[in-house]
């Protein structure tokens, strides 16, 4: 399909012209929808699975619901694009994830459609039901609707807004949207239930032909609704898990059929109180492609829409991305220490964690979007004698701080905490970017906290820290490094050891991670300048190097730190601290992420609008310059 031969996708800018067409028109105004997102994410790369599976959901809706007054909630972000096109967005698509563009999840300063932020997943019945008794208590006449995906369901969060709904009986509709893939396939027993409710031949045969019979008898309909717990009991052998909480349990149905989605949805508006609508879908719905290899189609970068090609840059010199580091460096480590095992919170591919997966699969866990979960069942492992290293994003990691304070550091255990996509992330933006974890963690007593600079300093930290070092915190960022030739025998690290790279008398610049490599640079501009600048990759926020700010403090009185994390209370604070603590008199610019949510961009981007890339490093030495030079 052309762009030409769109009969209803440039005369759509509103859910009111949505509910213009007759229902019939629906699926074809589905099909040019998904062309679209199609033909605009070849070209501006997003997340293509998930949005192309709710085509007709997402159109079902807005047909329905009396949007914006009524409330969808989208958990998580990723199946937001056809919401957005439909409620006025399609004109700004293309800017999609670009900076100063459209945010690629909910957000609720864009649009009075997104009734609410979701970039993390799980959140959307907690959300929904604070929308809905709000409703209640004004004496609002409104229907809210929680749109959560099956991998979001297996997080602890759904179930506390589950249990809390259903016990207070609210008027609340959650679509629960099955395509068995979260971004890697679904683990767990959650999986398999959901599997058995959509699979048994007996219930759904039953089911249709009774629903299909009592089409004008709306009244035995509703009887049977009533006495539908029970039906299903007997039929699949086993209670029904949202029923149990209280939920009315429908479906499941079939996500891609319009005309049967707009006809439950009106029932469901007119049915009381807490409701749970199943609907099946496939990921990556309608773009073979997508549909075929669904992991890879989750957010495949450019392509050509037309062959279904990746567009994939190929240079056999180019540095390895810190995620695959982190996946080699791990399997070398178990395959020597049968101590180690992998966890990860439904990130394998994401993290690398799938090339142990592959090779030691009884040491390797995915325990679904469940940080928490990963954080205490890692605490276990180490209880028991195991050396688990648990990956988890450095965004998603603050969900779990609790668990990182009582269960590992407070125990003092040896679990590794590999927190990926540290520092800013990019087109993500504010709800993904890593950027809190340097101040949170050294706030905790007894936790080893560290960046390497380098991928081979990467390798030699996992290797450092499974030695069985106690607590340690491994942080680092997204994307490729600077080193190809990373992968050299391992050295352990001296835990709170700094490395001197270059020294001077003017000026001292610390930096932390990898932004030591871009400040390496500008100290070497500064330097060919006539200004003598020393230049300490720091390693570890904590334990710090104190003989090393000892040094610093009696030699310099300038001194410039640079980290890709909060300033408040992050790796320059501790310096600050130190200094004042020992009467150094010195002068401390601090560089880092600002004391506010940075937008979506590139990295580079971002990096210059916080002033951490080689250019605002180089600018702050050229104010020690210039104050020297006074």
């Amino acid at each position: 399909m052309a762009a030409s031969e769109y009969k209803y996708l440039d005369r759509i800018d509103s859910p009111d012209d949505l509910r213009r067409l007759t229902p019939e028109e629906l699926p074809r105004y589905c099909d040019e929808l998904r062309h679209f997102i199609v033909s605009q994410l070849a070209a501006n790369p997003g997340h293509l699975g998930s949005s192309l599976g709710v085509v007709e959901l997402t159109a079902a809706l807005h047909y329905v619901f009396d949007t914006p007054d009524d409330k969808i909630i989208w958990d998580v972000g990723h199946q937001a694009y056809a919401h957005k096109i439909i409620t006025g967005r399609r004109d700004r698509f293309c800017t999609n994830r670009k900076f100063g563009g459209l945010s690629g999840f909910p957000k609720m300063s864009e649009s009075p459609y997104d009734a609410f932020g979701t970039g993390h997943s799980s959140t959307s019945i907690s959300a929904a039901l604070g929308i809905a008794t709000a409703a209640a208590l004004r004496g609002e006449k409104r229907q809210v609707v929680a749109v959560i995906g099956d991998g979001a369901l297996t997080g602890g969060l759904a179930f506390e807004g589950l249990n809390n709904a259903g016990a207070a009986n609210t008027d609340l509709l959650v679509i629960l949207n099955d395509n068995r893939m979260a971004i890697d396939p679904n683990v767990g027993a959650l999986k398999e239930y959901l599997l058995s409710i959509s699979t048994s031949k007996r219930y759904n045969l039953f089911k249709t032909k009774t629903w299909t019979r009592l089409e004008g008898a709306p009244r035995l309909r509703r009887l049977i609704q009533k006495v539908g717990g029970a039906l299903k009991q007997g039929l699949l052998q086993q209670s029904n898990l949202f029923e149990s909480l209280r939920f009315r349990y429908f479906g499941p149905v079939d996500g891609h059929d319009t005309a049967q989605l707009v006809r439950v949805l009106g029932d469901l508006r007119h049915i009381p109180g807490p409701k749970l609508l199943h609907v099946l879908t496939v990921k990556g719905k309608g773009y073979r492609p997508a549909e075929e290899h669904q992991q890879i189609w989750h957010a495949p970068g450019a392509f050509n829409p037309e062959t279904g090609e990746r567009i994939v840059r190929r240079d056999g010199h180019r540095p390895p991305l810190y995620q695959d580091v982190f996946g080699e460096t791990i399997l070398e480590l178990a395959l020597a220490d049968e101590r180690i095992a992998g966890i990860t919170p439904a990130m394998p591919t994401g993290c690398s964690l799938n090339r142990m997966m592959e090779r030691l699969p009884e040491r390797c866990f995915d325990v679904g979007i469940a940080e928490g979960h990963a954080v205490t069942f890692s605490a276990g492992l180490a209880a028991a004698g195991m050396i688990p290293f648990c990956n988890i994003y450095s965004s998603f990691m603050q969900r779990a701080y609790d668990n990182v304070i009582h269960d590992v550091a407070l125990q003092g255990l040896d679990v590794v905490m590999c927190l990926d996509r540290a520092g800013l992330v990019g087109e993500d933006g504010p709800t993904h970017h890593g950027v809190f974890d340097i101040a949170y963690m050294r706030s905790v007593p007894g936790l080893t906290v560290s960046s390497p600079m380098d991928e081979v300093e990467l390798r030699n930290l996992m290797y450092t820290a499974s030695l069985g070092r106690g607590s340690f915190v491994i942080r680092y960022p997204r994307g490729a490094g600077t080193t190809p030739d990373w992968k050299r025998p391992f050295e352990e690290i001296a835990v709170g050891s700094s490395r001197l790279l270059c020294d001077g008398e003017d000026a001292a610049v610390l930096t932390l991670g990898p932004v030591g490599g871009d400040a390496a640079a500008a100290v070497a501009r500064i330097r060919a300048e006539g200004l003598s600048v020393a230049h300490v990759d720091m390693r570890f926020v904590k334990p710090l190097d104190e003989a090393r700010l000892h040094d610093i403090g009696k030699r310099f009185d300038r001194i410039v730190t640079v980290e890709d994390g909060t300033v408040r209370g992050g790796m320059g604070s501790a310096v600050l601290e130190f200094m004042n603590r020992h009467g150094y008199a010195v002068r401390i610019d601090m560089l880092g992420i600002p004391d506010r949510f940075v937008p979506h961009g590139t990295q580079a981007q971002l990096r210059r609008m916080c002033g951490i890339d080689e250019q605002g490093i180089y600018e702050a030495l050229a104010t020690c310059k210039r104050n020297k030079q006074e």
